[in-house]
């Protein structure tokens, strides 16, 4: 008998036999194995002033054609994400009881898709969400004590470099590169431990489902192991991992401000049978009450602030069983100038869309 910790394949079971509302899960099709564009974010500090355009204007180029793009010489160094990942890998070893039950960082702990009816919507993988305001209580912290300090020095190093990337984007669309920093918020802004189990029942199973990030922008640092997928040229690929880089990606938000300039793009995470995989994002989200507004007319999208946003999300999950998102803010007219909802995935109340 194959043990879960956590008990995902029991859950998985449940659905298995008493699912009636979606299909089954379909044979995972070979996918091509893509190359981000990959940056290196030195030229952003270089004396050479066509250095530094030229490394913008990368940044800005992947973030309008692919929505994803890798960095090196990110400020981020291998020691620390060494002593991250050596953190992460003890705190998810700690029995599933006691994940689930102790309050561990600020009670954020949560696994596979509560909300799925059938055996297409499960994520198998288990996560702690934690808001960067408690990333420095030490009453989140238990006996991980030695996991506080990494995380400070973690969070605040991911933290400046989303800043950073954020405020090329918009200064890219003639705004102050504080236009996002300044309606940013730590309250709103998450750590994000992933833990995906070796799942060997089924090469159907995703580790994460199908989705795409309420957020302005997500800066992911992955393991070895692969298993990202993202939508491109209306098919999927596979994300080779980079052990130097760190992976970014464009969220709805900054899809929303830019007028459709920088994309937010599908993805996901498949599961992998023999090796578990472990990766930690940081999600740079503005205050809840900040207005989101496309930066030029005419506008694809009417204004909403983040808490609006993240409000219908959660009101979507619940009545259908799937996000919606930005097409739900689309202004009358332009409902053919942006992606369609993939209804057949539940995207998880434990994502960053519905946080």
């Amino acid at each position: 008998m194959i043990h879960s910790d956590p008990p995902l394949l029991n859950h998985y079971g449940a659905l298995l036999c008493h699912s009636t509302q979606c299909d089954e899960p379909q044979s995972r099709l070979i996918t091509e194995e893509c190359q981000l564009p990959l940056i290196d974010l030195s030229g952003l500090s270089s004396r050479d002033e066509m250095v530094r355009q030229a490394c913008a204007v990368a940044i800005c180029k992947a973030s309008s054609e692919w929505g994803f793009f890798q960095v090196v010489n990110h400020g981020i160094s291998p020691q620390l994400v060494g002593k991250m990942r050596s953190e992460q890998v003890k705190l998810f070893q700690t029995p599933f009881e006691r994940k689930a039950t102790c309050g561990l960082l600020n009670n954020s702990y949560r696994w596979g898709s509560p909300r799925a009816t059938c055996p297409k919507q499960v994520s198998w993988s288990e996560a702690f969400h934690v808001p960067l305001t408690k990333v420095s209580d030490e009453a989140c912290y238990g006996e991980f004590t030695s996991l506080r300090e990494v995380m400070i020095e973690f969070a605040a190093a991911m933290s400046k470099l989303a800043r950073l990337l954020a405020g090329v984007l918009t200064e890219n669309l003639d705004h102050g590169k504080e236009a996002i920093d300044n309606i940013c918020d730590e309250r709103t802004c998450f750590l994000r431990l992933n833990h995906y189990p070796a799942c060997p029942i089924s090469p159907e199973i995703f580790g994460l489902v199908p989705h795409t990030d309420s957020d302005f922008l997500t800066i992911l640092c992955q393991d070895q192991v692969g298993g990202l997928q993202l939508m491109k040229d209306s098919k999927w690929v596979t994300v080779k991992p980079n052990q130097d880089a760190l992976i970014v990606n464009i969220g709805d938000l900054f899809q929303a401000w830019s007028n459709d300039v920088y994309k937010s793009v599908e993805h996901k995470v498949v599961s992998n049978a023999k090796m578990e995989r472990y990766s930690i994002a940081y999600f740079l989200c503005p205050s809840y009450d900040s207005s989101i507004g496309s930066f030029t007319e005419p506008s694809i999208y009417r204004k909403f602030t983040f808490r609006e946003y993240r409000d219908q999300v959660q009101e979507d999950v619940r009545k259908t069983g799937y996000k919606v998102g930005l097409p739900r803010f689309l202004l009358k007219g332009t409902e053919d100038l942006t992606r369609s909802p993939t209804p057949e995935y539940i995207y998880q109340a434990s994502q960053p869309t519905v946080r």
